[in-house]
């Protein structure tokens, strides 16, 4: 019998530690390789750590709410014949008081005014649900930022968490009321929660923790970006009848199945480049363009809730490499797969609620991004086909794209010129080509 460490392993180059949400297995379960043993979180992403090696758990290093730095072994696991329970002689980790930090509930002293100071509690959840790693609590501590500040500052991180960035990015404003309240409340309090009734027969559902993110996120978004949404409408036939064509070749040569997705993505990268000035950011009166086109692909969990991996350097893909991109990020997705790295730097977003039999939407931008587009359910239609010997009604393929854009920096020509020319290139999609 020998015994293995399990290590908290390396999850992004911005990701240098994560908190232990929950325990899979117990001491002296039997564990397979790759078989989940515990749930962590980042500032970005919640995923499990599966086991390196099949065998016993004979000993968690750590407990529920602990942070591991990456590369720190976190269990014990005894391996190869006469594998028992035994638990071998192993010192837990010490927590030092900068890990103290990390516990469910701390007080500190923290500055309120110039002149007054009081003691506040720094939860990794707050009231509303909203997550704090222990990096954001840390810095939120030394710059005397309280919990009530905390839970204002946007996020841009995984469904509205705070990052560091974020957090640093508050600092200079503090006090300045630039920073929202969660629930989308401004900090004049100009808007408040509507109270809700409750009946006798009515069933009182909580949030989880990630709906809670979502929708402090969603909230957020409405209120810094005044939203618009332009509408139109595609002939996809084409792409219909080659995907037809093709679909079941193409599985047997790439071993992926070809959806409308990275077509889709392959029509939004070249109109992009057409009108870059919608892959932008803005911070403050500064417009930032971004140079490379990574797109973001709103992707539904099993749970009902939503997370948005990311395709860097989508224009950089055929379709066979968007394809694959867009299987595997999925994937994994529903999976709980994914890495840190992969849910942020999007600079445009896409999502299918055509997936869900609906023709059209108005989706709310993915922050700190300034424009989404929503692809609806393809339908046949009688349409009128333009022809040299004059206009002819035909069945045709047709879709609608719904493009929401934020009214600072998009204006509607931008916004409806760019949505049509997506419509173009899909239109215009040969129905010959070689895939």
């Amino acid at each position: 019998m020998s015994q293995v460490e399990l290590i908290m392993p390396k999850m992004g180059e911005s990701v240098a530690e994560a908190t232990i949400i929950k325990w899979l297995k117990n001491e002296g379960d039997t564990i397979a390789a790759d078989e989940p043993v515990l749930e962590i979180a980042t500032d970005k992403v919640d995923s499990e750590i599966p086991s390196t090696a099949a065998g016993t758990l004979v000993k968690k290093l750590y407990k529920e709410g602990d942070v591991v730095q990456v590369g720190k072994p976190i269990a014990i696991i005894a391996t190869g014949a006469g594998a028992s329970v035994s638990t071998p002689e192993v010192k837990a980790p010490v927590v030092t008081e900068q890990k103290k930090e990390t516990t469910t509930k701390e007080t500190v002293a923290v500055a309120q005014t110039h002149t007054h100071t009081e003691a506040v509690v720094l939860e990794k959840h707050s009231s509303t649900g909203k997550f704090f790693s222990p990096l954001v609590r840390n810095i939120a501590k030394q710059e005397g930022i309280s919990i009530q500040e905390l839970e204002s500052i946007a996020g841009t991180g995984k469904d509205g968490r705070v990052t560091k960035n974020d957090i640093l990015a508050y600092i200079p404003n503090k006090g300045k009321g630039l920073a929202l309240k969660s629930q989308g409340q401004p900090v004049n309090g100009t808007i408040q929660k509507v109270a809700v009734s409750v009946g006798g027969e009515d069933e009182i559902i909580e949030m989880d923790r990630m709906r809670k993110l979502i929708a402090d996120h969603m909230v957020m978004s409405k209120h810094t970006s005044p939203h618009v949404t332009s509408y139109v409408e595609a002939d996809v036939t084409n792409i219909v009848l080659w995907r037809d064509k093709i679909k079941s070749t193409f599985e047997k040569r790439e071993g992926e199945k070809i959806t409308y997705t990275p077509i889709f993505i392959e029509a939004i990268c070249k109109a992009i480049k057409d009108f870059p000035m919608v892959n932008v950011s803005v911070d403050g009166t500064k417009i930032i363009v971004r140079k490379n086109i990574n797109i973001g692909m709103a992707t539904a969990l099993p749970s009902g809730n939503l997370i948005v991996p990311v395709i860097r350097n989508a224009d950089r893909l055929n379709l066979i490499g968007l394809t694959k991109a867009v299987n595997d990020l999925a994937n994994r997705a529903r999976n709980n797969k994914l890495q840190p790295d992969e849910i942020q730097g999007g600079t445009y977003t896409i999502t299918n609620v055509g997936s869900f039999g609906n023709v059209m939407g108005t989706p709310i931008i993915n922050q700190p991004q300034v424009a989404i587009m929503a692809v609806g359910a393809i339908k046949k239609k009688p349409a009128v086909i333009e022809t040299p010997n004059g206009d002819t009604i035909g069945i045709r393929h047709m879709m609608f794209l719904s493009h929401s854009y934020d009214h600072r920096v998009v204006d509607g020509a931008l916004g409806g010129s760019f949505v049509r020319r997506v419509a173009d290139y899909l239109e215009q999609f040969d129905i010959n080509r070689v895939s």
